[in-house]
């Protein structure tokens, strides 16, 4: 353990956060670094004998770096990364690196899950607050696929949690995030298959916004659950900003993939480009760590909408055209219809998703940035919002609705019984 004014601390606090942008104004009472379930254990019991509360890190990756908070004892599991598999289920620790660690793993065993659309991404947070990955619109979100938990709880106990037992838990930590009233320390998770991935990529023109957003509304609904569009404002490939439609799916060949992709050869305009083949999750991670270079700065807002394509065209178009950054992105994700969800904390979302991510270099652009970026979703909140996911959000700028009234209400009748003094830090922000 590093205490706060000894060597190496501010490394211990912000090293492994993966936002060039550090919360350098909240300062932890200590760093201790768990590599076994006991040291998590003794961890949390430390905590209740100084009086302080904890905060938790798996991956680095929350864009507001959640897990670094005043006067409390963070403990940062990035060591726990042990992963096993037997027969359709997989176990992992909450350090590992969903693309880069997960993915291999199960597709060494010919299986699959549907992991984080970013590689870097550690499942702990990941899964907590939901988990919107590959093939979520087919296999559900990734907290749909999680069959049990290894929970240490706020007295310091270690137990397992499922749908039988310690049931309230095991409800909780599918979709509390930075909620949850204890430390995970392993996921028992539900596998797939593996199965031939494809993608039919198209690049439009800003110009052609208005009636590909309004077919794109139309055909969702036809498209058959494997399909999963997404359409990204991005100015990365010329500098300035065009439309990239991105639609994965999983099928048993190329065939299939063809019948399933068909609706989206009926697109109103004419792409810049287009290529459509086999692809897989090494190459879609490549792909998005293009997008999302190492060492910047980040932040990122989002919303949930059931708006029509004609409500939402001129709200999207501003935000396209004010991409601020060559790398800044904002996407629209099509997930109509919902599906049915099953009972969890995770109960939030609607026809269409919707996320912007600034990125930029300079530190003296951070107050402009977060700015554009959290003021672009004020205004979608207050005339098509729904609510947000948890994943891509920053309650220290702006607070949003991420779960169902009465899931909240479960939520905080569980955190009073599990958590009655507090010992765990909850949501930054709010």
């Amino acid at each position: 353990m590093i205490s706060r004014g000894e060597p190496g601390f501010e490394a211990a606090c912000h090293d492994r956060i993966f936002n060039g942008r550090k919360p350098v104004d909240r300062t932890p009472a200590a760093v201790l670094f768990a590599a076994t379930d006991q040291d998590v254990v003794d961890g949390v019991r430390l905590a209740g004998e100084r009086g302080w509360q904890v905060s938790v890190r798996s991956g680095g990756h929350s864009w507001a770096g959640w897990s670094v908070r005043d006067d409390a004892l963070l403990i940062d599991l990035g060591a726990m990364r042990e992963m096993t598999f037997a027969g359709e289920v997989a176990t992992a620790r909450p350090a590992v690196k969903g693309g880069m660690e997960l993915a291999p793993f199960l597709e060494s065993h010919g299986r699959t899950f549907t992991g984080g659309h970013c590689e870097s991404v550690g499942i702990g947070g990941f899964l907590l607050q939901g988990g919107q990955g590959w093939n979520s619109r087919r296999w559900g979100w990734g907290a749909e696929n999680v069959l049990a938990v290894d929970v240490v709880t706020a007295d310091g106990e270690l137990v397992h949690a499922d749908a039988d037992e310690n049931a309230d838990l095991y409800w909780a930590a599918r979709g509390a995030g930075p909620g949850f009233p204890g430390v995970v320390t392993r996921f028992h998770l539900r596998t797939y298959p593996r199965t031939p991935m494809f993608h039919d990529t198209r690049t439009f023109r800003l110009d052609d916004l208005e009636p590909t957003l309004e077919w794109l509304h139309a055909v969702l609904p036809t498209l058959d659950r494997a399909v999963e569009p997404v359409m990204a404002a991005t100015r990365l490939r010329t500098g300035e900003p065009e439309l990239l439609l991105h639609t994965t799916l999983v099928a048993d060949d190329a065939r299939a993939a063809d019948r399933l992709l068909r609706p989206l050869d009926d697109a109103p305009a004419e792409a810049v480009e287009h290529v459509r083949g086999p692809t897989t999750i090494a190459e879609e991670n490549a792909a998005q760590a293009l997008q999302n270079p190492e060492g910047h700065r980040y932040c990122a807002d989002c919303q949930w909408t059931n708006a029509g394509a004609a409500e939402l065209a001129p709200l999207l178009r501003t935000t396209y055209e004010e991409l601020p950054t060559r790398h800044s992105f904002s996407i629209w994700y099509g997930w109509a219809p919902p599906g049915d969800l099953p009972d969890m904390a995770f109960s939030l979302e609607a026809n269409v998703y919707l996320a912007t991510y600034g990125i930029w270099e300079d530190p003296a652009e951070d107050d402009q940035q977060r700015d554009w970026v959290h003021g672009r979703h004020a205004v979608l909140a207050e005339q098509v919002g729904e609510g947000l996911y948890l994943g891509d959000s920053d309650f220290t700028r702006r607070p949003d609705r991420f779960m169902a009234p009465d899931h909240l209400d479960r939520l905080r009748a569980i955190c009073r019984a599990r958590d009655p003094e507090r010992r765990f830090v909850g949501y930054l922000g709010l």
